[in-house]
């Protein structure tokens, strides 16, 4: 997989960051593990995002309400039915698929800033049903305390878990980018009409992506409840869609692992800064500023350039 990914001499770094992402909790306090985990969920979060904007050129500027819906997709099936927990976090991603499915039919017949705002539109209307729906959802106060299989019920069990299935993710959405469809969605980002020209459907090329960075949202959505054990409404607030877009466009928007590596820098920055001040957003806003003026292809971007030239 990492040789799929990386290739060349990307394979050693990825092979070395796969073993040190396996022996972390063995030297690695608890809170270190938890913060790891949000990054790599996040980072998939970020990464199912970059699949329909980066590469497809969607502007989807409501992804978080997919994350959202995987997440109480899962806690719901979790809490409500007396089911195993499992199909929760088979149920949470489908629900966003289907949910991604439905308002790419109702988007997808506008184009770019207006897509966008409408779905911004309809994305807050479901954060609305899931924020006053007290008897199902638990409106402003979420969903907290939700139970886990035994196997994956401690941080380190948690963690391989996320681990595992966001690799595997990852995998699979590198697979569809490199594949016949991953090349016709890149060239309906760079030119649809020319693209309809020799034959593609463009709007069926838009929904299918749609429906899978919809559906790879869900399933970070369900690896939060994995780790977190809780769900509340602003995992679906529209703010929340901006803050992924942020980790997209400071990693990298048209590299595979710049939305990872966009995750991390805006977790730890979140997470170090504020211990210092509460105007974090403040360092990250200027953080931001550079990255636009001076590294617009992100910083992975920018060291991929600066690789390429020096070959």
């Amino acid at each position: 997989m990492v040789q799929s990914i990386l290739g060349g001499k990307g394979r050693v770094w990825g092979y070395g960051g796969i073993i040190v992402l396996i022996l972390l909790p063995l030297f690695l306090p608890r809170f270190y593990i938890y913060l790891t985990s949000l990054i790599l969920l996040y980072g998939l979060f970020a990464t199912s995002l970059n699949f329909a904007l980066g590469y497809g050129g969607i502007y989807q500027f409501h992804h978080a309400v997919f994350y959202g819906v995987g997440a109480y997709g899962a806690a719901l099936v979790i809490t409500k039915t007396g089911l195993s927990p499992w199909l929760g976090f088979i149920v949470g991603p489908l629900a966003s698929a289907l949910l991604s499915f439905v308002m790419g039919l109702i988007c997808i017949r506008l184009s770019k800033l207006y897509f966008g705002m409408l779905q911004i539109s309809l994305g807050s209307l479901v954060w609305a049903v899931i924020y006053r729906w007290y008897g199902l959802t638990g409106g402003d106060d979420g969903i907290h305390g939700i139970p886990m299989p035994d196997i994956i019920a401690t941080p380190n069990s948690a963690y391989y878990f996320t681990l595992i299935v966001t690799a595997a993710s990852l995998f699979v959405i590198h697979r569809m980018i490199k594949s016949p469809f991953g090349s016709a969605l890149q060239g309906v980002r760079d030119n649809a009409v020319r693209s309809e020209m020799i034959g593609v459907n463009v709007k069926r090329h838009q929904l299918a992506a749609l429906v899978i960075a919809g559906f790879f949202a869900g399933v970070s959505g369900a690896l939060f409840v994995v780790v977190d054990t809780t769900v509340f409404p602003d995992m679906l607030f529209w703010t929340f869609s901006m803050e992924v877009m942020i980790m997209c466009l400071l990693g990298g928007w048209f590299t595979f692992m710049g939305p990872m590596l966009g995750a991390a820098l805006i977790v730890l920055l979140r997470t170090f800064i504020s211990t210092f001040t509460v105007y974090w957003a403040l360092f990250l806003g200027l953080i931001l500023m550079f990255v636009i003026f001076f590294l617009p292809d992100g910083v992975l971007g920018f060291f991929q350039k600066k690789m390429k030239q020096k070959n």
